[in-house]
């Protein structure tokens, strides 16, 4: 079991598509530089969704080519439907992220699909980007609980990831949209599906909307899984998912990692000045956990030693 964890950002996209305050291109492409001089290899940056429904998402195709470059770097767009998908890839994603919610109901309000639709539209687009050789992570949204019908049914979660890894998806992402699971619910969903399949094909995109994040994050890591989504600044909220609050924050989960020996490659020291800009930029003040006590240790003189 290696050792090296893969986090993705997601404060571009997931952190910023619920602001209620514009955030300029500008300050969009200042926090991407950012992110990478703190050591940030994998960013989630936009999405290709309808401006009217995502405004925030607007200036995808502007935003891109203003990305850090890096043959290190790894980027995703997430796509809602194939015309998504194909803005995407004429864009020069290498990586694309789909979305599958797990009720009829929360699929109508975000993809304004039924369920067995939204089955369709990411097996189309696993298909198509096969043959465009682009790669899929496929998201299975509200794996826990769904923000319209309550708790989601473990077998609904494995039905759906054993589907799209059938259908051809290169990852899945189990997703605790909204922030409502537990560490023993972690384990009743990755255990056997690490068992299956081993981890390498999975994400865990966590919501730390009653303070579980960390303790999710941990009980995945402890199974296996070495690939996590994150928000710098704890950033986050889906438009389509009531009671969505922020992501887990980066600098949470980095320094967690980190100080139970695993490895992730990014500064939390660095991560500062990107939590210092998207305060800026979103006009309101974020930043997770264990910047406060960076603070309170340096208000009283205090040596501290941080990735």
């Amino acid at each position: 079991m290696t050792d090296q964890v893969i986090i993705n950002e997601v404060g571009l996209r997931d952190g910023l598509q619920n602001q209620p305050v514009h955030v300029s291109t500008d300050d969009k492409a200042r926090m991407a530089e950012g992110l990478v001089a703190a050591g940030v290899k994998y960013l989630e940056p936009v999405s290709f969704v309808h401006p009217k429904a995502v405004p925030q998402m607007a200036d995808a195709v502007e935003l891109t080519p203003r990305l850090p470059k890096g043959d290190d770097l790894h980027y995703t767009a997430l796509v809602p439907n194939l015309k998504g998908y194909e803005r995407a890839r004429d864009n020069g994603y290498p990586t694309v992220g789909l979305v599958l919610s797990t009720t009829d109901t929360f699929n109508q309000r975000n993809l304004n699909m039924s369920l067995a639709d939204a089955v369709a539209s990411c097996k189309a687009i696993i298909a198509a980007a096969k043959r465009d050789g682009v790669q899929t992570r496929t998201y299975i949204s509200g794996a826990f609980a769904c923000p319209y019908d309550g708790p989601t049914p473990v077998d609904v979660t494995h039905t759906l990831t054993r589907d799209m890894l059938a259908a051809g998806s290169d990852e899945i992402a189990i997703a605790d949209t909204i922030g409502a699971g537990n560490p023993q619910q972690m384990k009743d969903i990755m255990a056997p599906l690490i068992g299956e399949y081993g981890a390498t094909p999975f994400f865990v995109h966590l919501h730390d909307t009653r303070g579980l994040a960390a303790a999710m994050a941990w009980a995945a890591a402890d199974l296996g899984v070495r690939k996590f989504d994150a928000s710098v600044g704890g950033l986050g909220g889906c438009p389509f998912a009531p009671g969505a609050t922020g992501n887990v924050a980066t600098e949470d989960l980095v320094y967690m990692l980190e100080a139970c020996g695993l490895k992730t490659g990014i500064s939390v020291e660095g991560l500062r000045a990107v939590v210092a800009l998207a305060s800026e930029a979103t006009q309101r003040p974020v930043g997770g956990r264990i910047l406060a006590w960076i603070k309170s240790q340096e208000e009283r003189g205090r040596d501290i030693c941080i990735s």
